[in-house]
């Protein structure tokens, strides 16, 4: 179960199940799950705790220091649930102070070359593509697609079920539902997606109506989502209301908005 050219730490606490390819470097802090796979060359380290069923490929490294220049060495965190895929050179770095932590979910599929920077939080059935990239304290919320070569700030927040078009960036937050593109640009609601999670067709409706009472109605954001607060009543809606209402970075703004309003400098 354990390759003879393995080095492991003798602190480190493996389930008796849990198989280590060849070259792999198990650090002292770290706890490996039940059913655990880690590949030719992965390197955990740090005080990284790692639920069952995860699998490892070639290359990755999770648990290493934080790439901030504050951080001092203090003894930080990486908790990892069950059932992830981190393919190959996946980077995680562990949090920037001992209170806090960076936490991966659970059922997550990270393809090769991904990065989770320090203080993150990815929720449950989150996919990122090929070369995505989250900034530190970044949020990814549950069923979040972020396609290859995307870029999030540090700070944002991506909403549940939203999808980032490949090479998008945001530095505000994407809010849940909702398709970004290009560079703090939303074009609609990832419809597919919602299909795929069991959405009805009248919540569908209700979140269409209220992406465009929010986003292409032309108020001023705060008193759009104090206005449809009362209209809008399902609990789709009342997410999508609630994620806008308490960003500390504002949210990404329509296409349709974004054009429009370059279209009236231009005439000014």
């Amino acid at each position: 179960m354990i390759h003879s050219t393995a080095l492991i730490h003798p602190k480190a606490k493996l389930d008796t199940t849990a198989r280590v390819g060849p070259y792999a470097v198990i650090d002292e802090g770290v706890e490996l799950g039940p059913q655990c796979v880690v590949g030719p060359h992965v390197h955990l380290t740090g005080a990284t705790t790692i639920g069952a069923h995860n699998q490892f490929h070639t290359g990755c490294v999770i648990g290493d220091a934080p790439q901030d220049l504050k951080y001092n060495g203090a003894p930080t965190r990486v908790r990892i649930g069950d059932n992830n895929v981190f393919r190959e050179h996946v980077t995680v770095h562990r949090a920037t102070k001992p209170e806090g932590e960076t936490l991966i979910g659970s059922h997550n599929f990270l393809m090769a070359g991904s990065h989770v920077a320090h203080n993150c939080v990815v929720g449950w059935h989150v996919i990122l593509a090929n070369g995505a990239l989250l900034g530190g304290h970044a949020v990814v919320e549950d069923r979040a697609f972020i396609s290859g070569n995307c870029a999030v700030h540090q700070f944002c927040r991506v909403g549940t079920l939203a999808l980032m078009q490949g090479c998008a960036a945001i530095s505000q937050d994407l809010p849940p539902y909702c398709v970004a593109l290009r560079v703090n640009e939303i074009c609609g609601l990832n419809v597919i997606g919602l299909r795929r999670a069991g959405f009805s067709g009248a919540q569908r409706l209700e979140l269409k109506r209220l992406y465009r009472e929010l986003f292409r109605g032309g108020r001023n954001l705060r008193t759009a989502v104090a206005a449809a607060r009362s209209e809008f009543t399902g609990a789709p809606a009342q997410t999508l209301l609630t994620f806008v209402e308490t960003s500390k970075r504002g949210v990404c703004s329509d296409i349709t908005a974004v054009h429009r309003t370059g279209a009236e400098l231009e005439s000014d």
